[in-house]
């Protein structure tokens, strides 16, 4: 078989190269290209398009970067045309992925959609394009089964790709990592502040300030593969520390984290990190969301659980005393830290068994050869 897949952001990068890999478990023989990025291609897929160049965020945004986006939609297509794919894998990055869905199925290729935008969150009449645009939707979130079936849409739901990814992961010693880096000794404290450039210009400043009062730890920034290094080196004043592309050994070793609301939110809780969760954007772009928002939280920790287990500080609210005054209450002798710890082991019960990426592989290779027959 012959497939393309269209990853736009980070973890569609890790989902990506973890499915191709099982792909290729269940059939040697299968060829892979798309847009990804670092992670895919060392599963064997041609990237012809980086992740790198992808990354926007907010409804202003975008409209700054129209012009662009619309070029990246005709070199997809292209792309798909040129490389005559059996099967179109298509990984969350809904901006792009829900409209291209509909070109590739108006081809007659069928289209796989590998995480289910968060429809629920923004916009329910959204749903409807599953059912007409894409030959099956696989899910990765306990409640969105039962969410689909509310509009007679079936989906698959074989669990949370982050069970295996984390699963599978071989963390460095303590020593080792901090020697790597170039780390002291003291106890770290996480910083994620996303994988867009826009993210960590609103962000990481406020992250970084409230650093200052955490003298007896030492901060540590986890850098997104796919953004330069001078794009956090900007904002960066003495106060922490930068890794590159090690997030999960800096997740691992932490004993708190500062985190921007993402998947990020949910793999400290895979790692039994307590965080604070933030988001900050522009006023515009917030006040859109604010309008069309149908949802109570912002993080998958608390999306999960339904109740508040984890801090989300919003907007005005991401600044360093509020910041400061979270992050005490969640660190090993803060008074929320057991009770988060606690939580966490009920999302790892409600997100499946180890396996997930191979079942949803098992899944279209079966889907693939019933269509052949």
């Amino acid at each position: 078989m012959k497939y393309f897949v269209i990853a736009g952001e980070a973890s569609g990068d890790l989902h990506g190269a973890n499915l191709v890999k099982e792909l290729k478990s269940i059939d040697s023989t299968n060829e892979f290209s798309g847009w990804g990025g670092d992670l895919m291609a060392q599963q064997g897929v041609k990237v012809l398009k980086h992740i790198r160049e992808l990354a926007f965020m907010g409804f202003i945004e975008v409209l700054a970067n129209i012009k662009t986006i619309k070029k990246n939609f005709k070199l997809c297509r292209q792309q798909i045309i040129d490389d005559k794919p059996d099967a179109v894998i298509m990984i969350d990055y809904p901006g792009f992925n829900m409209r291209m869905s509909k070109w590739v199925r108006n081809q007659n290729i069928p289209v796989y959609y590998y995480i289910s935008p968060n429809v629920w969150a923004w916009n329910t009449k959204r749903v409807y394009h599953f059912r007409d645009n894409v030959n099956k939707l696989f899910v990765i979130l306990p409640f969105e089964k039962e969410f689909y079936a509310k509009f007679n849409i079936s989906v698959d739901y074989e669990g949370h790709p982050l069970r295996d990814a984390i699963e599978n992961f071989a963390p460095t010693s303590y020593t080792e990592f901090c020697k790597i880096n170039n780390l002291d000794n003291r106890p770290k404290i996480a910083v994620l502040a996303g994988s867009r450039k826009q993210e960590i210009k609103t962000m990481l400043p406020h992250m970084l300030a409230a650093a200052k009062n955490f003298s007896e730890y030492e901060f540590v920034i986890a850098g997104a593969p796919a953004i330069d290094k001078s794009i956090y080196h900007k904002y960066m004043d003495g106060s922490a520390k930068f890794v590159i592309d090690d997030t999960y050994n800096v997740l691992y070793h932490a004993k708190a984290g500062i985190i921007k609301s993402g998947t990020s939110t949910l793999e400290a809780a895979l790692f039994d990190l307590p965080q604070v969760v933030i988001y900050r954007s522009s006023f515009i772009s917030t006040l859109i969301a604010y309008l069309v928002k149908k949802v109570k939280y912002i993080s998958l920790v608390n999306l999960i659980l339904n109740r508040e287990t984890v801090k989300e500080l919003l907007q005005y609210k991401v600044n360093k005393n509020k910041i400061t005054e979270e992050l005490k209450k969640v660190l090993p002798d803060g008074s929320e830290h057991k009770r988060i710890i606690n939580d966490y082991n009920n999302i790892k019960n409600m997100l499946g068994e180890i396996g997930v990426t191979k079942r949803v592989a098992q899944r279209i290779h079966n889907y693939l050869e019933n269509a052949k027959k």
